[in-house]
């Protein structure tokens, strides 16, 4: 049995009061107390709690970006064409490799990255994955010359909100949609949203 580490036990335990709170909203005594450890714990390994959210984040990103900067290498000598590169975010979103949580969880990270006053975490996510972003906004920008900056942006970041909102939160939706909707997989879903996310791009 692998021990879990006291660094790795506030980690879970933020990661789990952040989806179901939100960043501001988790104190950190609530962390501590989930945790079972104490305030000087939290400071030792993390410092602060926008160290603590950058750790939870990253966890989770690192892996993907990881897997997506791989995957983008492919194209160094050709340009890919638009549903390629969907595909490929697809692909590396639903396998990216995780002992510690599911796509759900991440997607929830994403969205409360975007909608939460968290400027710590934008700066740290625009720095740390600066490259990874240019890269694929770059291949974006080639397989889509009919779009210019903004338009192709605004139509990228509609996509995104709407990607992460449904895989977010699947479970609330299941609840709401038609019957046999419940039995619906993520997989299953990410191929329903594929051909609206190009037409999207596309139009």
């Amino acid at each position: 049995m692998v021990e879990v580490t006291t660094a790795e036990r506030i980690l879970d335990a933020a990661e789990a009061l952040f989806v179901e709170h939100g960043f501001a909203e988790t104190s950190m005594r609530a962390i501590t107390q989930r945790a079972g450890v104490n305030l000087a714990a939290v400071n030792y390994h993390f410092g602060s709690k926008s160290a603590l959210i950058q750790s939870v984040f990253s966890r989770h990103f690192d892996p993907f970006a990881e897997l997506f900067q791989t995957t983008l290498a492919q194209w160094a000598e050709r340009t890919p064409t638009l549903e390629e590169l969907v595909d490929a975010l697809m692909h590396c979103a639903l396998n990216t490799p995780s002992s510690h949580g599911d796509l759900r969880v991440f997607m929830k990270l994403i969205g409360l990255a975007y909608t939460q006053q968290q400027g710590d975490l934008r700066t740290y996510v625009q720095t740390h994955y600066a490259v990874l972003f240019e890269q694929f906004m770059s291949l974006m920008a080639k397989a889509t010359p009919e779009l210019d900056g903004q338009e192709r942006f605004w139509r990228l970041h509609f996509l995104l909100g709407s990607v992460v909102f449904t895989l977010s939160s699947l479970d609330t939706l299941r609840g709401m949609t038609a019957p046999n909707a419940s039995q619906a997989s993520i997989r299953a879903l990410a191929q329903t949203i594929r051909p609206m996310a190009i037409a999207a791009l596309r139009a």
